[in-house]
């Protein structure tokens, strides 16, 4: 008998079995609960490591696995150096997968059910400061139909708050310039309302007027921002585009678009807006997510209070200076 070619994304180094059942599990996933494709991958790439490695080991069965095997699996990932964040995240996603399995009668119980991955690291999320924002805003040049339309992404952006893959997202009947509104759909196809600036109304019409007619070259487009064959531009031609234009700005850190979702919410936050109101604008389901963003505001401000009272209290000679030049002498 000839053995049949794998399907599109299988794993013939996988027991057919785990392999069978995980393609149903992601395709439960992706019925369910509208997960975007990006996301289904990073599940199966998850899975599929953890899976081979218990095929591995000594019991070579996956549906098999126990606690064991995954303190083994996780301590293995830990000394390849894998963040605790990423193991985290690997935890929950195995234990989602046998979960289902149970639910599904296909094991007699879920082995990890009561198992809790690492604790991750509170980091405070990285952000822009007025000045670099503003440079990276204005690094399009506004004399081609790209220029135009680059500007439009990252005044949206950042004005909006918004995810990449809910901008890419967008069409033409999203955004409402009048009332300064854009419908987005983000995380399980959630539709939210975000607000947006007077600059990015202006960087949106110069872009609807002057771009977007060149770059869809009189073909019907249903999609917002358009790439140069007047096709959808895709998530990664946004990545792409702030990689280039941050250079450009002489912005050191490295930047994604995401950066600009963290600075627009410490910018808001540090305004003065309320954490309830940024959390709608947001679309995060939790509010404590959105606190983090208040550690950013007051981390920043203790870094004030505390460079004023040392320069108060100290003499001249020792005063820290701003811009970086010597103490001034007496």
């Amino acid at each position: 008998m000839k053995p049949r070619p794998p399907a599109a994304g299988e794993d013939r180094t996988l027991p057919e079995e785990a392999e069978r059942l995980l393609r149903r599990y992601l395709d439960a996933l992706a019925a369910e609960r509208n997960l975007s494709p990006y996301t289904l991958r990073n599940y199966g790439t998850d899975l599929r490591d953890f899976l081979r490695f218990v095929a591995a080991g000594p019991g070579r069965n996956p549906l098999a696995a126990d606690r064991n095997v995954l303190r083994a699996y996780l301590a293995a990932r830990k000394e390849e150096g894998m963040a605790s964040a990423s193991l985290t995240r690997k935890v929950s996603t195995v234990r989602g997968f046998y979960r289902w399995l149970a639910q599904e009668g296909h094991i007699p119980a879920d082995p990890f059910a009561a198992v809790r991955g690492p604790k991750r690291e509170r980091r405070l999320p990285r952000f822009l400061t007025p000045e670099q924002i503003q440079a990276l805003i204005q690094a399009p040049r506004a004399d081609s139909p790209q220029g135009l339309r680059d500007r439009a992404i990252l005044e949206l952006l950042y004005a909006a708050g918004i995810r990449v893959s809910e901008l890419a997202g967008l069409r033409l009947v999203d955004v409402d310039p009048r009332e300064r509104t854009v419908r987005v759909r983000g995380k399980g196809n959630k539709e939210r309302v975000a607000l947006m600036g007077v600059p990015a109304v202006r960087a949106l019409a110069r872009y609807l007027r002057h771009g977007r007619p060149a770059l869809a070259g009189g073909r019907p487009a249903d999609a917002l921002f358009l790439n140069r064959w007047g096709g959808p531009l895709s998530v990664r031609a946004v990545q792409l585009l702030i990689r280039r234009y941050a250079a450009a700005a002489g912005i050191d850190e490295r930047a994604y678009p995401h950066l600009l979702r963290h600075t627009f919410a410490t910018h808001m936050l540090d305004g003065g807006a309320d954490v309830r109101v940024v959390q709608a604008l947001m679309g995060h389901a939790s509010v404590g997510t959105t606190q983090i963003y208040t550690h950013v505001t007051d981390a920043q401000q203790r870094r004030v209070y505390d460079e004023a009272f040392y320069n108060a209290w100290q003499p001249p000679t020792r005063r820290r200076r701003r811009d970086g030049e010597a103490p001034e002498e007496g």
